[in-house]
């Protein structure tokens, strides 16, 4: 007789139970706040005057800032009670994370709509789609609430790699995507694998859980 590995039930009643913990548990409606606010700002922001370095810094905090709050919501306060879930977590995992990025496109978009955002839609998108998948890497390795160390330390790289398009020598590795044109196809590609590798690596590996690191 063949023992195999039991699973919770998978009715839809059970599925959307364990979805709703999951989005619960990682705080999604206040993570959707958050991103809604950095559109807001950067909308109010991006009516000011500013010179061409400048506009080319101000989008990416933003977007820095919305990497971070997806990081951060790829955990909770209390790890993750709903390993119980076995195959699902995965998914529930990915779809977190992927809903949360789109929604975080689509209003850092809209906010840009009808202005002089530097770079256009193409460069905002690139270079939000790669500070996730840093800020996830870092959360996959050092925690969730860590996250956010990932896509600020690549912010500050990034600044730089701005500065130098000035004030040289130009730095025109495709990694540093931010410093690089929109149209950049090297670019846009290094932005896509990175984000890629850090959304494989939350689905199927998920954040550090920290407290279980205290408890050994």
């Amino acid at each position: 007789m063949t023992v195999g590995t039991a699973y919770p039930e998978t009715t839809v009643p059970a599925l959307l139970r364990l979805a709703r913990l999951h989005l619960t548990s990682r705080r999604v409606p206040a993570a959707l706040a958050a991103i809604v606010a950095c559109a807001v700002v950067l909308r109010i922001a991006l009516h000011w005057r500013w010179n061409a370095y400048g506009a080319f810094q101000l989008p990416l905090i933003f977007e820095a800032g919305c990497a971070a709050v997806i990081a951060t919501a790829s955990t909770g306060p209390f790890g993750e009670p709903e390993r119980v879930a076995g195959r699902w977590l995965p998914l529930l995992r990915l779809a977190t994370t992927l809903t949360l990025t789109a929604v975080a496109a689509g209003a850092l978009a809209a906010a840009g709509l009808g202005t002089d955002l530097a770079g256009g839609t193409g460069g905002l998108l690139r270079n939000l789609a790669g500070l996730t998948g840093i800020a996830l890497l870092c959360a996959v390795f050092f925690g969730g609430a860590l996250g956010w160390t990932g896509s600020t330390a690549y912010l500050v790289i990034a600044t730089y790699g701005l500065y130098t398009q000035w004030h040289g020598p130009a730095l025109t590795t495709p990694w540093i995507w931010p410093a690089r044109p929109s149209a950049d196809i090297g670019a846009a590609l290094c932005a896509g694998l990175v984000f890629l590798v850090g959304v494989a690596a939350i689905a199927f590996r998920g954040a550090r859980d920290a407290s279980s690191d205290r408890d050994t």
